[in-house]
């Protein structure tokens, strides 16, 4: 009799895990569905911005500071705790008692417009990964699993990233280890999966084109072409340790120095704007995608645009300008992979794209999600390189991350 019992409560506990994991699939394919449109929306008008900032970059990039002016009193006046913006998400990822308003959403999305508008180095994944996870994470508190919420935030931040770059392998992954680095969520793993393939058909119907590169790139992983992708790696991962930490540094440094956050930004872009300006017309604006494609043609990259873009990334984003990080990296990278490739004997399309996924990968601390985003970019048959050249400069990051609370796993957590 006792066994007819244990065999009952066992089929029951199966069939609510068949519950759960049904109704977290359903939630992911409908948070899928909500964040490739708002991703379109959202990319499809910044592209448009972007654009028209070009056309009259002397016109617009003076009134940087009138525009950081407008997002800082926003978010003091309306914003609630949506000035958080990553570091909300990472909150909400740990802690159950933590609400990120749907609030979040418009702030966001308003103030990297503007940002872009008016011509700060800026990127836009912050922005996507927000979408899906402030989506995700109503819908999740919304549901009977009590770890729904924490799940259904991993897939809505792979949603908003697979969404925005029409890479959904890599922005799974991205989403499983980037609150901990080290360890991959495998819980949310099938909830990811639906949500960013969704999130990413769903953005392409909406008219969102994915960026690919072609490269044609003919190597044998001899020990003297290993040796020069180690040390590209380990370059890469110094300088995106290097934009990591010099990112909290600075949002340390202007807090400390100034702490009206209204003359923090009004008396930091002011010289920020006039330099977007003067150093070759706004070559430094935006998300950086001119030099990318400067970089990945081999043709007209100067050997301090890497330097430039990141300290001017840096100090846009440390005054309290929005859009996120990850863009730039990707134009930092490609720029600082074009210039050491001939160095290293590597073909200097090659050198760019590897550096493109590798400093998005060291300036993240994750090691995965820029391993796919390189194969998904520029092909697979690359994809041994990319390992390599990610993987050292996942070493040669020091533990840096652009998101200050990133958890380390260390073999302390890992035996709790």
């Amino acid at each position: 009799m006792d066994k007819v019992k244990l065999a009952l409560m066992n089929a029951r506990a199966a069939a609510a895990d068949w519950r759960d994991t049904l109704s977290l699939t359903l939630a992911a394919l409908l948070t899928g569905l909500f964040t490739g449109a708002a991703d379109a929306l959202f990319g499809r008008v910044l592209l448009a911005v972007s654009a028209f900032r070009d056309q009259h970059v002397s016109l617009l990039l003076p009134f940087l500071p009138l525009a950081g002016l407008l997002i800082i009193w926003a978010y003091e006046s309306f914003g609630s705790n949506s000035r958080q913006g990553m570091e909300l998400v990472f909150k909400a990822g740990r802690d159950p008692d933590v609400r990120i308003p749907l609030r979040l959403i418009p702030f966001s999305i308003g103030a990297t417009w503007l940002t872009h508008l008016f011509g700060g180095s800026a990127g836009r994944e912050g922005v996507a990964v927000q979408i899906g996870a402030t989506a995700s994470h109503f819908v999740g508190r919304k549901m009977r699993p009590k770890d729904a919420a924490p799940v259904l935030l991993a897939a809505g931040m792979a949603a908003g990233f697979a969404g925005l770059y029409q890479t959904p392998i890599a922005a799974v992954f991205f989403a499983l280890e980037v609150m901990v680095a080290g360890k991959l969520e495998y819980k949310a793993l099938l909830p990811a999966l639906v949500s960013a393939y969704t999130a990413c058909a769903t953005s392409a119907l909406f008219g969102l084109e994915k960026f690919s590169f072609d490269l044609s790139w003919s190597y044998d992983l001899s020990l003297s072409v290993f040796a020069r992708l180690l040390l590209l790696g380990a370059c890469i991962g110094l300088g995106g340790s290097f934009f990591a930490s010099g990112l909290h540094w600075g949002k340390a440094f202007l807090a400390r120095r100034i702490k009206n956050p209204l003359l923090r930004i009004l008396l930091t872009a002011l010289p920020l704007s006039w330099l977007l300006l003067l150093l070759y017309h706004g070559r430094y604006a935006g998300l950086g995608t001119n030099l990318i494609s400067l970089s990945l043609s081999g043709q007209g990259i100067l050997p301090f645009d890497w330097l430039l873009k990141l300290l001017l990334t840096l100090l846009t984003l440390s005054v309290g300008f929005q859009g996120g990080e990850v863009t730039p990296l990707f134009a930092i990278g490609a720029s600082l992979g074009a210039v050491l490739a001939p160095l290293l004997g590597l073909p200097v399309a090659a050198g760019a794209a590897l550096g493109y996924a590798a400093m998005f990968g060291a300036a993240t601390n994750t090691l995965l999600a820029p391993l796919f985003i390189g194969a998904e970019v520029f092909g697979w048959q690359n994809l041994p390189a990319f390992m390599l050249v990610c993987g050292a400069a996942y070493v040669f990051n020091l533990n840096h991350s652009i998101y200050a609370l990133q958890s380390i796993l260390t073999q302390e957590t890992r035996n709790h």
